[in-house]
């Protein structure tokens, strides 16, 4: 750990140095004091870096550094920069958001801390320190060895319907029993664990956090118990484990937003194995030192796993049957990759390259580029959502930050009785009208005749604390609105409760969303029974702080949305 210790201590340093230099600079950039500037970098970590990267230069959000030049394929020179923009509108711009899908913040941080925030990202951004292997070894703790765990399941709990709860701003996981509504265990995480995976045999449950920690999770023990901890790096998205026949538990994988790499860990144990670096050429054919690996998947089909590269536009396929001799396939897409998930026949990976609005079809069974979609502006799925489209066949379902519209995009099929629908495939064949943009999880489940989406980014209340259900049967009508935050019973606040990631438990008949509050709010998991859309449940306790993402143990398993 001593090694981690001295590179934080570099990069606090490093930070000072920036700090003083922006305080030299007074006649370009405005004055901050060092502690200033730590604060500003702890905010700006835990509120602005997932969308604008720890260097600044943009991706889903824009490019925050105080400088910038870019020379378009016709040789015209644009220029730009925070400095440009100065501190009042920077000001303006963090209190209340934009169209473009960046959320309000005057109900989140203080005026003294939107003015902090305004002056920090005027300043030269800090580097943070490299992470290396040896890096993630001083950090691996095997907390309980595997033949110390339970041979078979000690408790009687339906795991197939257990909800792994991010409490985003808690640092922790709430467990919930889907069968009785009840918080089964809540544990220590990492910072913002921004997805929960589960192992082939859903014994065991993965999160990372947007601080770089990594869980395992043990569900067979009487109560559940984190068994082995490891740090990816210091910002980290995306896990998944090895599904192929043969490979099931036995591989873990993890995506980082800093440093910009993939790690490959044993998937009981979390033991570091190989560190790859993602750092490149993106497909414009400029070199870029942050391509954040976005999202991860694991193929059905091969033993692959699709890994996501934002800012290059690259998706690589990571074959692991062999880890000493890694074999990859490179597939060029589109700027900059974020999240996605499988089309209905799971051969085809569907990812939103969301700042060129477009949608990458990547067939895993060929390892090709399928097609690049054109879509609405900023497509940001989640994993998306697949039905049967009467009149199209299957569908992928995307909604956008930047668009009020939800986009329905044809897939190809290998199966004869949906050859009629060729001629559409890789398509938007339908847009349904939603009431603004913000837009962030669509979902649906194969038992289900309703299609389900959130808004939270949206800056009006009234919307942003509200999900909208399409009628599958009759996608001509009006989304129905269903008002979560008075749903919840809990009472007005000034901040906005941002209704959330819907999720339907393992059966299909329920759909779980999150009513995500500030910190000193209440927040709230409110359930809806899926077919009368009729409340059925609130889940809310002290414990349940600033919930965000839900993941049904058996739906995440088998990849079902």
């Amino acid at each position: 750990m001593k090694a981690l210790q001295l590179k934080t201590l570099a990069w606090s340093v490093a930070a000072a140095l920036s700090a003083a230099s922006g305080i030299a600079m007074a006649n370009t950039a405005p004055a901050i004091t060092e502690a200033e500037f730590e604060q500003g970098k702890k905010i700006y970590f835990e509120r602005c870096a997932g969308c604008h990267g720890v260097l600044r230069k943009g991706a889903t959000g824009k490019n925050l550094e105080p400088h910038w030049k870019k020379t378009d394929a016709d040789g015209k020179v644009t220029e730009g920069g925070t400095l440009k923009l100065g501190t009042k509108r920077l000001e303006s711009i963090i209190a209340y958001g934009t169209e473009g899908g960046m959320v309000n913040y005057d109900d989140i941080l203080t005026k003294d801390e939107i003015n902090l925030m305004a002056r920090y990202i005027q300043q030269t951004p800090a580097i943070p320190p490299e992470f290396s292997l040896n890096d993630m070894k001083d950090s691996w703790k095997l907390l309980v060895p595997k033949d110390q765990r339970p041979k078979k399941q000690l408790n009687k709990v339906n795991l197939k319907n257990v909800f792994a709860i991010t409490l985003r701003d808690a640092g922790k996981l709430a467990l919930v029993d889907g069968d009785n509504h009840k918080i089964w265990k809540i544990l220590d995480t990492g910072y913002a664990v921004h997805i929960s995976r589960l192992s082939a045999s859903g014994r065991y449950v993965y999160t990372v956090g947007r601080d770089g920690l990594t869980t395992i999770i043990d569900l067979w023990f009487e109560e559940p118990k984190t068994v082995a901890t490891v740090r990816l790096g210091s910002d980290a998205r995306s896990v998944d484990t090895s599904k192929f026949k043969g490979y099931e538990d036995k591989y873990l994988i993890g995506g980082t937003y800093w440093p910009p790499q993939y790690s490959i860990m044993d998937g009981e144990t979390l033991e570091p194995i190989k560190v790859v670096s993602t750092r490149g050429q993106t497909v414009d054919g400029d070199y870029h030192p942050e391509p954040r690996v976005a999202s991860i998947v694991a193929s059905h089909i091969k033993p692959e796993w699709v890994v996501n590269v934002k800012e290059t536009g690259q998706i690589i396929l990571v074959d692991y049957t062999d880890l000493k001799n890694l074999k990859t396939t490179t597939i060029e897409s589109a700027k900059f990759l974020h999240d996605g998930g499988w089309d209905y026949s799971k051969r085809y990976f569907m990812v939103a390259a969301n700042a060129s609005n477009k949608v990458a079809a990547v067939d895993t069974k060929d390892g090709k580029l399928a097609a690049l979609i054109d879509t609405a502006k900023i497509p940001h799925p989640g994993r998306g959502a697949n039905f049967i489209h009467p009149q199209f066949g299957p569908v992928w379902t995307t909604g956008h930050l930047g668009d009020a519209v939800v986009s329905l995009i044809s897939t190809a099929s290998d199966e004869a009785k949906y050859a009629k629908h060729k001629e559409h495939n890789w398509k938007v064949v339908q847009e349904l009208k939603m009431p603004g943009a913000g837009n962030l999880f669509v979902k649906t489940h194969p038992k289900s005749k309703n299609l389900w989406a959130d808004a939270p980014m949206n800056p009006e209340r009234e919307i942003a604390e509200s999900v909208y259900v399409y009628d599958l049967n009759d996608l001509s009508k009006e989304p129905r609105r269903l008002d979560v935050a008075k749903d919840s019973g809990l009472p007005e606040s000034k901040a906005i409760r941002r209704a959330t990631h819907p999720e339907y438990n393992e059966a299909g008949d329920e759909v779980w969303i999150s009513l995500w509050g500030g910190k000193t709010d209440q927040s709230a998991i409110v359930i809806y029974d899926d077919k009368t859309l009729k409340l059925k449940k609130v889940i809310t306790d002290p414990a349940i702080v600033t919930p965000t993402g839900k993941f049904n143990v058996f739906n995440t398993m088998q990849d079902i949305y």
